[in-house]
């Protein structure tokens, strides 16, 4: 046995069974991505019933919420069933006045301690609990959103499809602003097809992502919010899955969403959401895994997958310095992928996986302008959560709600022209 055969065989302890693990994670993310491809399901389009209150949380957002307010309160849906809310949170601005003027009912609320979106949204919950209107369920968006027209009649269709949960269609407002923008639109455009719809199509349950989401107050009442982390819709998904709910998708409801223009503002926004990724991976994991082996569905272990995601993303990088080291440096370790896979099968699952962005924006025929930022600066933006991830495992998880810097006023009319 030679020095190199000394090396390796230890690695391989470790090397193989990582191996394995992500050839079989390879494979489960490309079913979804291909399930993702089609939508199987659609609801049936039901007259305007449920009475929505919908409710912004805002803090510090003079620039973006009369927008909002104007954009909501002309939806295509009856103006008697539904009432809009803004919270005022902590806000030093004009925000509470601006929202007023557009139409919105505002509540003020003044808390230095228990501050964050999450905090905000139990306070006022107790208060919509005790109002003389009643409401079958609410809305939440935030500050700097606008939504489609139809928004509301799709949430409709669903709460009376029987739904309880559900997560809309999360766009972008700004995509073609920096590289960051555009990246951040990608990401978002990968996961509402390949994630999310896939999950739909599957019958698996889908996760809220904080903005154009709906939930029915029978359920709000019965499992309460609870949900303070830093990724409180997460949490929220986790919880309601855990207590028998499961959250569907409204791909057609379409929430347009102001994304970050800068990479230092972007990583304060995606290390806020790590962050919150593992508080929930440290709540929840084990939970899921236990009601893997109890009822033995699969929607526990896609659950799972998704509660142990920092620590997949942890491995991940791991694996990826030991494969750089091993194909530059010296062997190290046994490559097992050509031993396992027939010919070429592998190379083709991580072409397809590459390719997700071109795929869904030629599905979804989403604006163009944003391939010259695809082989580079999205790679970059993407491998970069892996540092964002690892640096979260070593933090305390208190940071507290930041919002998006806002540089100008952007309109409904302003994202149709420039599609």
């Amino acid at each position: 046995m030679d020095a190199k055969d000394i090396f390796i065989m230890p690695m391989d302890y470790v090397m193989i069974p990582a191996q394995i693990i992500f050839s079989v994670l390879a494979v489960y993310f490309f079913i979804l991505g291909i399930a993702g491809l089609f939508q199987t399901k659609s609801p049936k389009n039901a007259e305007p019933k449920q009475v929505f209150a919908v409710i912004v949380p805002a803090h510090n957002e003079e620039m973006v919420i009369g927008p909002l307010v104007e954009n909501i309160t002309t939806v295509n849906y009856p103006k008697e069933l539904f009432d809009v809310f803004v919270i005022a949170d902590n806000a030093t601005d004009q925000t509470a006045k601006i929202a007023a003027e557009h139409g919105a009912i505002v509540y003020e609320r003044f808390d230095t301690t228990q501050r964050g979106k999450g905090y905000a949204l139990e306070w006022f919950f107790n208060i919509l609990y005790q109002l003389p209107k009643k409401y079958d369920a609410v809305v939440i968006l935030d500050a700097d959103n606008l939504v489609d027209a139809s928004f509301l009649r799709h949430m409709n269709n669903r709460l009376c499809d029987g739904h309880k949960i559900i997560q809309g269609y999360i766009d972008a407002k700004n995509p073609l602003d920096t590289w960051v923008t555009a990246s951040f639109a990608m990401f978002f455009w990968v996961s509402n097809r390949m994630l999310q719809l896939a999950r739909y199509n599957l019958g698996l349950c889908n996760y809220l992502g904080g903005t154009g989401m709906a939930i029915s107050l029978d359920v709000l009442r019965e499992i309460g919010w609870g949900a303070t982390s830093l990724t409180e819709d997460l949490e929220f998904s986790l919880k309601a899955l855990l207590r028998g709910y499961k959250t569907t998708l409204a791909f057609e409801a379409i929430v347009y969403d102001e994304k970050p223009l800068t990479f230092r503002q972007a990583w304060n926004q995606r290390r806020r959401w790590a962050l919150g990724h593992v508080q929930l991976f440290r709540m929840y994991s084990l939970e899921f895994i236990k009601q893997v082996f109890i009822k033995r569905r699969f929607i526990y272990l896609d659950a799972t997958i998704v509660s142990i995601q920092p620590l997949l993303v942890i491995f991940m990088g791991i694996f990826i310095a030991i494969s750089f080291m091993d194909a530059l440096v010296v062997d190290i370790y046994t490559p097992i992928f050509n031993k396992i896979w027939p010919p070429m099968l592998w190379e083709l699952v991580i072409t397809l996986q590459l390719l997700n962005p071109f795929l869904v924006m030629w599905v979804d025929n989403l604006p163009r302008k944003v391939f010259k930022w695809i082989p580079i600066h999205y790679l970059l933006f993407m491998y970069s959560w892996i540092f964002i991830v690892f640096i979260s495992f070593f933090r305390k998880t208190s940071e507290f709600w930041s919002h998006t810097l806002h540089t100008r006023n952007i309109g409904i009319n302003d994202i149709t022209r420039n599609r």
